[in-house]
């Protein structure tokens, strides 16, 4: 019983010194998230409901409103048409592009996919169809996707580092989600 409680402290110790005071925070997504002309919330780690996801069916190309759960659109997701590379544009609700999320052109070993901001770039690496990869900016892992956290089926967790934006962070990952589950 000492050992577990030093054991915890250790490990509260490490995440201090890797994300500095504040804790990297959670939210818990769903597998196949969004079919065009459906709507999905996302709960953060305390499980209440913080932000829906709203897919408009009846469109040209795929469209899906990321909203704060009083309806206030924070960004606006649209399938990027006629590209060498598929690719999804986030839109921030003044109409400038926050973010434009695309596969690499060729990775044989493993799925990378890029986020093009108006600052440095992040790249996604690892497994994109089990749900297990992180996102990085400059070497440094800005947030975790993860089916381990948790026991349900079809869910997984976006853990992201303190100092970094949520809502972009959340908005990419339902971006991959669509684009790497077409048929879903």
């Amino acid at each position: 019983m000492v050992f577990r409680g030093r054991r915890e402290e250790r490990r509260e110790e490490r995440r201090e010194e890797r994300h500095g005071e504040r804790e990297a925070t959670r939210y818990q997504m769903r597998q196949r998230m969004i079919s065009i002309g459906d709507d999905y919330t996302i709960e953060n780690d305390r499980g209440e409901r913080v932000y829906k996801l709203d897919g408009k069916a009846l469109r040209v190309r795929k469209t899906i409103r990321f909203e704060d759960m009083d309806g206030r659109e924070l960004y606006k997701i649209q399938e990027r048409m006629l590209r060498v590379r598929d690719s999804m544009e986030i839109e921030a609700p003044d109409g400038h592009r926050a973010a434009l999320v695309q596969k690499a052109m060729i990775d044989p070993v493993r799925e990378r996919w890029e986020i093009k901001t108006d600052g440095p770039d992040m790249k996604i690496q690892g497994n994109i169809v089990d749900h297990e990869y992180t996102i990085e900016r400059d070497g440094h892992k800005v947030a975790e996707i993860s089916k381990r956290w948790f026991r349900v089926r079809d869910t997984y967790g976006v853990e992201v580092f303190p100092g970094e934006d949520d809502i972009l962070i959340l908005a990419a990952t339902a971006v991959v989600d669509t684009m790497a589950h077409p048929d879903r």
